[in-house]
């Protein structure tokens, strides 16, 4: 598939959280298509919060891109720890000048986080890293939260 632009990207995000049938299958949706058809959006994955896990723990979901060590994250640690944490979405336009930021590819150059909530709480992200520097603009951060808010609504409408 060519690239696309978010307007026309967000239009595919419309129709596939209407035709999924659960948050599974929403969140390999969702990092399928921004990763096909988003050229910036080098690495697109879901962590979620670990049930039970003490400390507390993001856990990898669906993911597109190169494979990752960090497969499990304690919400102490990096930016997707800080993102967890906080409850805020955090945009780093240079990785190399963040001490929070965990490595995972030399290629990376900047990244964005924006938390899931189900209920008013935190139970995962959405995370992208993108091989070009300050990749993540206002209208990014718009469609990276819009995104995360729609898996979040369609967990908290999902069955048990």
């Amino acid at each position: 598939m060519p690239a696309s632009n978010l307007e026309d990207v967000q239009r595919h995000v419309e129709h596939l959280t209407r035709t999924s049938r659960d948050a599974d299958e929403l969140m390999k949706g969702l990092v399928k298509l921004i990763h096909e058809r988003l050229l910036k959006y080098n690495w697109v994955g879901f962590y979620m919060l670990e049930p039970g896990a003490q400390p507390p723990m993001l856990a990898l979901g669906a993911y597109e891109g190169a494979m990752t060590p960090h497969t499990r994250i304690p919400l102490n640690q990096g930016i997707c720890g800080a993102a967890a944490s906080s409850g805020k979405t955090v945009v780093v336009d240079d990785v190399a000048s963040d001490p929070r930021y965990l490595a995972c590819s030399l290629e990376t150059k900047s990244e964005i986080v924006a938390p899931v909530f189900v209920k008013g709480k935190v139970v995962g992200e959405l995370d992208i890293d993108s091989h070009f520097p300050a990749a993540f603009g206002r209208e990014d951060q718009a469609f990276v939260e819009h995104c995360a808010a729609l898996v979040g609504k369609k967990l908290e409408s999902s069955p048990k």
